[in-house]
């Protein structure tokens, strides 16, 4: 079980480099895609590097 958890914070923490390194951080946009672009950058950890660019879109409100 230990194995399995120094896994997944190694996995995070190369996702938190890969959005960083993204500029998902210092942006001063805060809305529904930037949000999630970074949290599933963050979850997409390695695969960041090898080509995978995950993007969320989120729906427009009713009028």
């Amino acid at each position: 079980m230990r194995v399995g958890a120094v896994i997944v914070a190694i996995w995070l923490v190369i996702g938190l480099i890969a959005a960083g390194q993204r500029g998902y951080f210092s942006g001063s946009a805060k809305d529904c895609a930037t949000a999630g672009n970074t949290i599933i950058t963050v979850i997409a950890g390695p695969f960041n590097y090898i080509g995978i660019n995950p993007k969320v879109t989120c729906p427009q409100p009713s009028q």
